[in-house]
């Protein structure tokens, strides 16, 4: 579509105060469950959670976007920032402005350390569950027949259309996909950190630059650009002498983004085309 939906971070924050919510008022999950129900219970919010950001999102595709198949590019631009503070104000209608955690349903104890480096159960967890879902996630987009559709879509729209794709199906079928993964991030994000209303709109924007990184459109650059920008944001905040500290967190990456935008707009691992050159 050649469009950045800046609402997906608000997105991510709406299912991650669902799911805390699950977790702590239908589940009644906590540290003193057992190992079983913490399994089950987590895989049931995993599957509710994909549910509900999936369809948040394509919900947001069918009322804002579709209707704007032939706009500008500057008024689907427009609207999706509009629609990131409309998910916004209705995360913070509906929970209020605190801040929502759940109990520590994984292990905070190191699986090992080396040295001052402590590696906990819970970034472990996080792993354990991203690895899998991103390889399913790269087999669908390119071994699939939705998949195909997708990049086809991407590639050509009206071409598409010609050969039989319904590209409006396909375009459907993109969101309710982000949106899934929107609902596992933030379950994920949930046994690390805690989540608000706004906790989605900087994380979207961090996102959006580690896609940026990595070169849009390319999955595995997107991952690589996720992990350059933690590597430089774990430096820059660790408990080095020389580091600037975490008050120039945003600065350093919002300032690799103007950079990766003016002297690589195709980044690391894309490809330069016409649009990105």
């Amino acid at each position: 579509m050649q469009l950045i939906n800046f609402a997906h971070g608000d997105v991510f924050a709406l299912t991650g105060l669902f799911a805390s919510s699950l977790i702590t008022a239908h589940f009644h999950l906590d540290e003193t469950s057992t190992a079983l129900s913490i399994v089950l219970g987590l895989l049931a919010v995993f599957l509710i959670a994909m549910a509900f950001g999936a369809i948040v999102n394509a919900t947001i595709e069918f009322v804002a976007y579709r209707r704007l198949r032939n706009a500008p590019r500057l008024a689907v631009l427009i609207t999706a920032v509009g629609m990131s503070f409309i998910v916004q104000n209705i995360s913070l209608a509906v929970f209020d402005v605190n801040f929502r955690s759940i109990p520590s349903l994984v292990s905070g104890h190191d699986v090992f350390h080396v040295g001052g480096v402590h590696y906990s159960w819970q970034a472990l967890f996080v792993v354990l569950v991203t690895a899998p879902v991103l390889v399913i996630l790269s087999w669908l987009v390119k071994s699939t027949r939705h998949g195909k559709a997708m990049r086809a879509t991407a590639q050509d729209p009206e071409a598409s259309a010609m050969m039989g794709i319904n590209v409006n199906r396909t375009i459907s079928f993109t969101f309710l996909l982000a949106g899934g993964l929107a609902g596992v991030g933030a379950v994920l994000f949930l046994v690390e950190f805690n989540v608000r209303y706004d906790t989605g709109f900087e994380l979207g924007l961090i996102a959006f630059t580690a896609a940026v990184l990595g070169g849009i459109g390319n999955l595995t650059g997107a991952v690589l650009g996720a992990i350059i920008i933690g590597m430089i944001q774990a430096f820059n905040e660790g408990p080095f002498l020389w580091a600037p500290g975490s008050d120039w967190t945003r600065s350093i990456v919002f300032g690799l983004l103007i950079a990766i935008l003016v002297f690589r707009p195709e980044g690391l691992l894309g490809e330069r085309t016409p649009e990105g050159a």
